[in-house]
């Protein structure tokens, strides 16, 4: 696998592709050093790296909302368990096409995406990701808040009363729990977060431990597991069943539809296509799995044991007497739930909002931007019970996310055949310019994916595709943009030049010489 050289990109054999001269991209308005492509000796993330980084995220409670919230809309544990781990297999083939350009070229999602939409146009999807990223750190501030208020109580009794009545159904002791754990959040974003890193490391582990022995005790009060397994869901016929199992498992899908796009800011690390692809697909599927059938059999147990399904951990552990069992579970929860909202909901959006104004905004001003966006989007009002959860948040922006991610695997894998000009990604009169920066193409295909999705809230006509959001998002712009791209750049070749200004580099890919091309297609 011999490494060859093609202008200012060293491509070497293993199919990883890096700039040799970053002078040029490094002044461009387009980028700042946290959108540069990562040079092949920092692309270090193995196997286990990635495996890690599923498992850190996906022990976190809203792992644990989902199932329970499932169970709440009358399914039985196996039917819970089923629609759970078929949504997260689909949902990892998106994640998969999207890792690719990540390892190969080294670059973030706002980057990538500047290929099929432009190197302006780009923002429209990097936002609307963004703003679902808002809306996760928001959901994730106020579990992490619910946490250290019953913390607060188990240390101090008294403490509920300290601060009035609050307001919007919460007390005031609530609103300063969601605040200071806000804060918090905000405060690691700025000081750095080689600490929550090392937290991360045990963070996981430490939370599935603590969940196993929840459900140990939730297994001993219910009489053994077949009390648990013997409970009938309310879907008891498949007339029943069916119109509750689409949108959830849409909603399951929509659960890592934001992953499915912005999975290049963690593979633009990865030290080969082999690493991150075993890491993520051995990590992801078992491990929501065992972690929302620990939730199912929970929440199962709860119905038996206080004659009503709890679905938030958080007001479960609430009911124990022993303080200082409450402290030790509360604060495995302000742990966790920290290390998730920083890991998964503040590096996707800090670049995003880069980005948009690549020299004004950087990550700590992205993360707070994040923290702000996230408290105007009143996540109280989204866990305020499993449906709205479930069927309103999940469901609703999972048919945009599919819209943006059938557009970009599209563009890349059938329009362009994996091939990009890596240093043109950063350059204003670049190849990817198209009209003005916006290639209108993506966008009305992606409008039109979102207008299908979401136009069921709207038209009564079209309520039947609102539940299927995702596939639909997803297939008709993947299908619209690839009908309207047509042979426009297969293998990378463009008919007409996106920017008619500029005369046409020769190492464009796809326009090489024989012998130059056989070494990247070998690769």
């Amino acid at each position: 696998m011999a490494t060859s050289v093609y202008g200012n990109e060293k491509r070497h054999g293993d199919g990883r592709v890096e700039l040799i001269d970053q002078t040029r991209i490094a002044a461009s308005p387009l980028a700042n050093k946290d959108l540069l492509p990562v040079p092949i000796s920092r692309r270090t993330w193995t196997t286990y790296n990635y495996a890690a980084l599923w498992i850190s995220m996906a022990h976190c409670i809203p792992t644990y909302y989902m199932a329970s919230g499932l169970m709440a809309a009358g399914m039985n544990w196996w039917q819970a368990l089923m629609t759970i781990l078929l949504g997260n297999v689909i949902v990892l083939v998106p994640i998969l096409l999207n890792s690719h350009p990540g390892t190969r070229y080294g670059i973030p999602f706002p980057v990538f995406a500047r290929a099929a939409y432009g190197t302006l146009g780009s923002n429209l999807p990097a936002i609307m990701r963004a703003l679902v990223a808002c809306g996760w750190f928001g959901i994730q501030c106020w579990i992490g808040g619910e946490a250290l208020n019953t913390l607060f109580q188990a240390v101090d009794p008294k403490w509920t009363g300290r601060f009035g009545g609050g307001f919007s159904g919460h007390s005031g002791a609530e609103w300063i729990s969601f605040l200071l754990f806000w804060a918090l959040n905000i405060v690691i974003v700025y000081r750095g977060m080689d600490l929550l890193r090392k937290v991360e490391n045990w963070a996981a582990p430490f939370v599935l431990v603590m969940t196993a022995a929840l459900l140990v005790w939730a297994i001993r009060r219910a009489h053994g597991l077949g009390p648990l397994l013997a409970q009938r869901g309310t879907l008891r016929t498949f007339r029943e069943f069916f119109p509750v199992f689409v949108p959830s498992l849409t909603a399951m899908i929509g659960f890592w539809a934001t992953l499915s796009l912005n999975m290049p800011d963690f593979t633009r690390f990865g030290r080969s296509q082999r690493d991150q692809m075993i890491g993520q697909v051995v990590a992801l599927p078992t491990t929501m799995s065992l972690f929302a059938a620990m939730g199912v059999l929970i929440t199962s147990a709860t119905a038996i044991i206080y004659g009503k399904a709890i679905w938030d951990p958080v007001v479960l552990v609430g009911k124990f007497s022993q303080p200082f069992i409450v402290a030790v579970s509360m604060f495995t929860v302000v742990v966790a739930t920290l290390a998730v909202n920083i890991a998964a909901n503040v590096v996707s959006p800090a670049n995003d909002f880069a980005n948009a104004f690549p020299r004004l905004i950087r990550f700590k001003t992205g993360g707070l931007i994040t923290g702000i966006i996230g408290i105007v989007m009143q996540p109280w009002r989204l866990l305020a019970d499993p449906s709205g959860y479930i069927f309103t948040w999940l469901l609703g922006y999972s048919g945009g996310l599919g819209s943006i991610a059938g557009v970009l695997i599209a563009d890349y894998w059938i329009v362009r055949r994996t091939r990009l000009r890596l240093e043109d990604l950063y350059l204003p009169r670049g190849v990817y310019r198209y009209a003005g920066g916006w290639n209108w193409k993506a966008v009305v295909a992606t409008l039109t994916g979102c207008g299908l999705a979401w136009g069921g809230l709207l038209w009564p006509a079209l309520k039947p595709l609102y539940a299927y959001g995702w596939f639909v998002g997803f297939f008709a712009s993947g299908l619209l943009y690839w009908a309207l791209s047509g042979r426009e750049a297969e293998g990378g070749r463009r008919k007409a030049r996106p920017d008619r200004k500029r005369k046409r580099a020769p190492e464009i890919a796809g326009d090489e010489p024989i012998h130059a091309r056989r070494s990247t297609l070998n690769a």
